[in-house]
């Protein structure tokens, strides 16, 4: 049996605290500090193997050790959250009350993401038997014994979790799954990294079933305890928007219906690690910036207003942590390291309400982290579902656009006229950007109503127009399985408002069908598209003069006149109707109008020669060449 080193770990505490390292009983191993609590009094603080006072039934610790020099060649993802190898290496350990420690995975060359059945005697986990292997997700007794593998030939399976009851109306009866994290489809995300969805499956391994779909990776799945999924989902920001994007917290059904925004724009840019605890808070790791190993400090949310409850638990000084996970008392286990690239995560109990942390275990060899109490807690709401996979559609409506996040005098009723819907492709090679393709473009019901019929299972994402057929708002990208019937209330609207009871016009017609075949579905390409347009009408002497004319062969010459994704603020689309097209909200000043396009005397564009140009920066203003499926369109 391994014991614990206890060399010195004052590094690991605040600065200004003083420490003395020392065994506290013969059976196990202990701690003692003196601690200036953020209050600056000064109280006692111990190592705390046995944390019965706040678990009742406790019995003991399951975590990950990853070697430390393991970790050290660790380096975040380009364009997303930290990649999978900080775990290479790693192994589960189960901590006694006594501090005594034992490996739970000795035959695994690797092993991690450990989570606690609901009756707190059983563990899955992600694992590898030799280097070459994929992640599978395992189950073993919270000894060790009688591990079964529940994942074959679903890709790179990780972040395990427990499912409640779950019941599909074609089952005979409801079933227990798991829900984890796959690479299965070989799909690219928008950063062009192997697409990361959540999947959950029975535990002989079948009844497989992809849950997210969205373009970005998601990540971290925790069940709370109304029975919704909290996940992690990368939001990349359109280009030339100057930001990198942000990793928020999303909330789906764990059918994969319902998928809506958890967390708030409060915080910092990176949001991930989410758990909830039985006092219904929502605690999460949160960064500015990606570190080798994702830490850290912790932010958390109320779930009686999630939207809108962020307070920082954590400051910057008081060092950097990992994994939060909760225990019965409404505190939570948490890994913490110094900001130092050399420290080495120790496992804390930490108390939400107050910021006050307690040593339970720390190796000098070994980053702890993911730790997660052998404790018993309540089962998570069982739901059914209605999602057919044999059902090739879904239903999006919404109750009015004019319920949003703006002044109401900014965007009147009458404003918005029509509905774009727009199908995301995901990248096929490294490098390469998502594509967008028109499922259909329909008319807004006079309050604002729209009801759609939709391919299932399938990135889509709305763009409110104005009568010059310019984007107003647009969602982020959303789904809906396989007959879901997803309603949502306006358009970027307050999630914690109740709208008025009123009678959606567009409900009490068909649904628009736009449900069209991939190859009928149309694409919007500046070379093919756009380019003989403006060779056509605006490179030419007429427009330029004899002087030297634009190169557009790559879109060159339009830096500055394009904002992608935003036609209504791009200089072009001012230049083609002759006006500034820029909204309130956009807070676009005094910009000087280009002269209007093409000049007086020559032919003017035609309806649809503008509309292809708005659409085209609408959808992203992508200079590469879009794959040609077909011309037809609604």
């Amino acid at each position: 049996m391994r014991m614990p080193h206890l060399s010195t770990w004052c590094s690991l505490l605040a600065p200004g605290v003083c420490c003395v390292a020392g065994l506290l009983s013969s059976g196990g191993a202990g701690v003692w500090a003196q601690s200036t609590a953020r209050s600056g009094t000064r109280a006692a603080v111990h190592a705390r193997p046995d944390l019965s006072p706040f678990a009742p039934g406790y019995a003991g610790i399951v975590f990950t050790e990853v070697p430390a020099d393991r970790a050290a060649g660790a380096r975040p993802a380009r364009g997303g959250i930290p990649p999978a190898p900080f775990a290479t290496g790693g192994r589960l350990v189960v901590l006694a009350k006594n501090g005594a420690t034992r490996v739970l995975t000795p035959d695994f060359e690797s092993a991690a993401d450990p989570a606690v059945s609901f009756d707190g005697k059983r563990v899955l986990f992600a694992g590898k038997k030799t280097p070459d292997d994929p992640w599978n997700i395992f189950e073993m007794n919270a000894d060790g014994s009688g591990v079964h593998q529940i994942t074959h030939v679903a890709g790179n399976c990780r972040s395990p979790m427990y499912q409640s009851a779950l019941f599909y109306l074609n089952d005979a009866r409801p079933s227990y799954q798991i829900t984890f994290v796959s690479d299965a489809p070989g799909e690219l995300d928008e950063s062009g990294r192997p697409a990361k969805n959540l999947y959950s499956a029975r535990f002989d391994g079948s009844g497989l079933r992809r849950l997210t779909y969205a373009l970005s990776s998601s990540y971290d799945p925790f069940q709370m305890e109304d029975g919704r999924i909290v996940f992690s989902n990368w939001q990349r920001s359109h280009a030339g928007s100057g930001s990198q994007g942000r990793l928020d917290l999303f909330a789906i059904h764990f059918d994969g219906t319902d998928y809506a925004a958890f967390s708030g724009p409060q915080g910092r840019r990176i949001k991930h690690m989410a758990c909830t605890t039985p006092k219904r808070m929502v605690a999460f790791i949160e960064s500015d910036e990606l570190r080798w190993d994702g830490a850290g400090t912790v932010g958390a949310l109320s779930l009686r207003r999630n939207l809108y409850s962020y307070r920082a638990v954590t400051a910057p000084g008081d060092g950097l942590f990992y994994s939060p996970s909760p225990l019965p008392d409404g505190s939570v286990l948490v890994s913490r390291r110094p900001p130092e690239r050399t420290g080495v995560h120790a496992i804390y109990r930490l108390d939400l309400e107050t910021g006050r942390r307690t040593l339970v275990f720390h190796d000098i060899g070994y980053h702890s982290v993911q730790a997660v109490a052998l404790v018993s807690r309540p089962e998570p709401d069982g739901h059914s579902s209605v999602v057919e996979d044999d059902q090739n559609w879904a239903k999006l409506y919404c109750l009015s656009v004019y319920e949003n996040d703006l002044k109401r005098e900014w965007m009147p009723p009458g404003t918005a006229r029509r509905l774009r819907v727009i199908e995301g492709v995901p990248p096929t090679t490294a490098g390469s950007a998502t594509q967008k393709r028109l499922l259909g473009d329909v008319a807004l019901d006079e309050d604002g109503s729209f009801h759609l019929l939709v391919p299932p299972n399938t990135p889509i994402q709305l763009q409110i127009t104005d009568s010059n057929g310019l984007a107003l708002r647009t969602s982020a990208w959303i789904w809906a399985k396989n007959k879901e019937q997803r309603g949502c209330i306006g358009c970027h609207e307050d999630n914690e408002r109740t709208p008025e009871n009123t009678f959606a016009q567009a409900l009490g017609h068909p649904a628009a069908e736009l449900t069209l075949p991939p190859e009928r579905r149309r694409t919007v390409d500046f070379a093919r598209d756009v380019m003989p347009i403006l060779a056509a009408r605006c490179a030419t002497a007429a427009c330029h003069g004899s002087g030297a004319r634009p190169r557009l062969d790559a879109g060159s010459d339009l830096t500055g006149y394009v904002e992608a994704g935003r036609a209504r603020t791009s200089r072009l689309v001012w230049a083609v109707l002759g006006k500034n097209t820029a909204r309130l909200w956009d807070h676009a000043g005094h910009v000087p109008v280009p002269k209007h396009m093409p000049p007086g005397g020559s032919p003017p564009l035609t309806d649809d020669e503008r509309q292809t140009i708005i659409e085209w920066i609408d959808l992203g203003a992508s200079r590469h060449a879009a794959p040609a499926a077909g011309s037809g369109g609604q």
